[in-house]
């Protein structure tokens, strides 16, 4: 299971940095409300299960926080990249079982193992940019393919944006 959670993690990077990647080119999307409202959630959301698993405080004030414009969105999405792919380096198998124990109203006191949280957080990531895609193209945009399957051919690391 450790390669496939590795897989996931990293391709999720890969196709955040390519969505994101494509807003840029397109002036309306990368100035669009909505959009950076759809981005930064799906970057909170990776943020908050992240920080459970590496037992760092999530100070939800601050990250409710929308960043000012994409520049700003790109460089949280970095940073956020740049704390979990060296844990998922040195992440082994054992580790995947270890439990969380989130405080969410949400989620009815519920404990859930750190696999299943990587995979909600991959999950949830693939949700949310099929409709920044949705959105990228209605607002006359091309969105970039960002299908797992055919990321496995290179398994390419995220091109951000400079």
């Amino acid at each position: 299971m450790m390669a496939m959670i590795q897989d996931l993690v990293r391709h999720k990077w890969h196709a955040n940095a390519a969505l994101i990647s494509a807003i840029g080119q397109h002036d309306g999307a990368a100035h669009d409300e909505e959009m950076l409202k759809l981005l930064h959630h799906i970057l909170i959301a990776n943020r908050y299960w992240l920080y459970l698993i590496l037992h760092k405080e999530f100070v939800r004030e601050e990250e409710a926080r929308i960043p000012d414009g994409l520049d700003a969105v790109i460089a949280r999405y970095k940073a956020t990249e740049a704390e979990e792919l060296p844990w998922l380096a040195q992440c082994r198998e054992a580790d995947l079982d270890g439990m969380l124990h989130p405080e969410s109203p949400l989620l009815g006191g519920q404990d859930f193992s750190v696999a299943q949280a990587v995979m909600q957080v991959c999950l949830h990531s693939v949700g949310h940019r099929a409709q920044c895609a949705s959105r990228l193209r209605a607002l006359g945009g091309t969105p970039t393919n960002t299908d797992f399957i055919l990321w496995l051919k290179d398994r390419s690391a995220a091109a951000w944006p400079v």
